[in-house]
């Protein structure tokens, strides 16, 4: 029987995977808004909701990325 050892926490890459997180997130918002043209207003409101959404998270993001970068550069990576 195997035991469950838990992986060390390796974070020396976590800036660039949540850079990576927040482009494909500012992408996303881009297409819906080029989708809202198309839509009907059901579907444009949903789709602004989303986008506001997203845009709480990628405020999110630059605060992890900021901290995140902090920790590395303080060699807690």
């Amino acid at each position: 029987m195997e035991k469950n050892i838990p992986k060390p926490d390796d974070r020396s890459d976590n800036v660039e995977k949540l850079q990576d997180m927040m482009k494909n997130t500012k992408e996303n918002m881009e297409a819906a808004e080029e989708m809202m043209a198309y839509v009907d207003e059901n579907e444009r409101k949903a789709l602004k909701q989303k986008n506001a959404r997203r845009e709480e998270s990628m405020s999110g993001f630059r605060e992890e990325i900021l901290d995140e970068a902090a920790a590395r550069k303080n060699g807690n990576s």
